[in-house]
């Protein structure tokens, strides 16, 4: 079969021959892929720096997308962190590690969403007690994943809704999409009062706002919950220990590992359900599979899906 594969983490897949997919197990089945997903955890993986990488060459990437089973079933299916991926004409899944789509689907579409869309609503469904009237603040609400956030914590009965981001121009389209304000990160004062943070951005602009956030803070005895998903800024945060003394500051993580594989599929259904409503917006670029090596690093504001 014919795959995007790679042969070192320090350049991009080349599109080629593969050998055909072998299920291992009694709880493998061979798919069809239908549309894979480029994104932060894909890129990740293949270059062996993610935490949840396996660093073994050569490699098939992509780690999730939309599958059609034996069967003739579309499932959006992720897939093991081992040597061959979504990124080919065909793959092995394990069905308990997928979810069956609603008829009708746009696979280009669900395969685009639900990996950026799954950070904020497992963090707010499964990290958090997150409930109907709070506020938050997306940190990195201009990225794909940052976008649907604010989308998501509003689907989920938020108040106020508040996007940091460092582009002004691009903070104000969020508005459409359900941002009841916007601020850049030096302004994050202005959102002190916030019940919860959404962080894609980590690094020292997290500890910048979180430290102006704490000092403007008007009750510091009312919780504060910051959710880290993640680090586009910096693996490691510099913020004064004494914050977590100063306020009611309560950090915790979303990502695989900290929320259990079965919170994360019983939550899948529901998600790609809404998306597939139109409930989240969502930027898809299709791409054929044979320009892998063309696009991999290209910059655009789309989400990359590529076409086998």
């Amino acid at each position: 079969m014919r795959a995007a594969v790679f042969t070192a983490f320090d350049a991009p897949p080349q599109y080629g021959e593969y050998a055909d997919p072998i299920p291992q197990g009694g709880d493998g089945m061979v798919v069809d892929v239908l549309a894979a997903p480029l994104h932060r955890l894909t890129k990740g993986r293949a270059s062996g720096r993610h935490y949840s990488s396996s660093g073994t060459l050569p490699l098939v990437p992509g780690v999730d997308g939309v599958v059609r089973d034996p069967e003739g079933n579309l499932r959006y299916a992720v897939v093991d962190d081992g040597a061959l991926g979504t990124f080919a004409e065909k793959t092995v899944i394990d069905p308990r590690r997928s979810v069956l789509l609603p008829d009708g689907v746009d696979p280009v579409r669900i395969a685009a969403a639900m990996n950026p869309a799954m950070s904020s609503w497992l963090a707010l469904r499964r990290r958090i007690e997150f409930r109907e009237g709070q506020s938050v603040l997306v940190l990195g609400a201009t990225g794909s994943a940052g976008r649907m956030a604010v989308q998501i914590a509003k689907r989920f009965g938020a108040a106020r809704v508040i996007a940091a981001g460092r582009d002004a121009s691009r903070l104000a389209a969020l508005r459409e999409l359900g941002a009841d304000e916007t601020v850049t990160f030096d302004q994050a004062d202005r959102a002190a009062d916030v019940d919860v943070v959404i962080d894609y951005v980590w690094g020292e602009p997290s500890a910048l706002a979180m430290t102006a956030m704490v000092k403007a803070r008007r009750d510091r005895g009312a919780p504060l919950e910051w959710v880290q998903i993640g680090s586009v800024a910096g693996e490691t945060s510099p913020f004064p220990a004494a914050l977590l003394r100063a306020a009611r500051l309560q950090i915790c993580g979303s990502g695989i590992g900290s929320v259990s594989p079965l919170d994360i599929l019983e939550e899948l259904p529901e998600l790609a359900a809404a998306v597939h409503a139109g409930e989240i917006d969502v930027q898809a670029r299709p791409v054929p599979l044979t320009d892998v090596t063309e696009t991999w690093n290209a910059e655009t504001d789309d989400r990359i899906v590529y076409v086998p």
